[in-house]
């Protein structure tokens, strides 16, 4: 049973590396601007929104308008972290192969 020992050495391993990868993207940050800069929006790599910040200018404008260049900041940012995260992840878990599983 030399395998199970050596599968559960390997998911420890994944599990600090994980947990060292989620402090990382926790301190990733990313910053968003929509509307020429009217909108800006920080979110970490983690997908937590970490700021919005409206340019009071801006704020003068239609409501709809006002609403979906926000709306866009926070799309854009949260699409990049979730493309980030996925791909540090990936780097982390696929070095883990389960036999007849994958």
């Amino acid at each position: 049973m030399a395998g199970v020992g050596k599968l559960l050495k390997q998911a420890q391993k994944m599990q600090r590396q994980i947990e060292t990868l989620q402090t990382q993207l926790e301190a990733k940050e990313f910053d968003v601007t929509s509307g020429g800069g009217a909108v800006k929006v920080k979110i970490n790599g983690a997908g937590k929104f970490v700021s919005l910040t409206l340019d009071p200018e801006f704020l003068k404008e239609d409501a709809k308008l006002v609403s979906d260049t926000i709306l866009a900041a926070i799309q854009d940012g949260a699409k990049q972290a979730k493309e980030y995260n996925d791909s540090e992840m990936q780097k982390v878990t696929s070095a883990f192969q389960m036999p007849g599983l994958f």
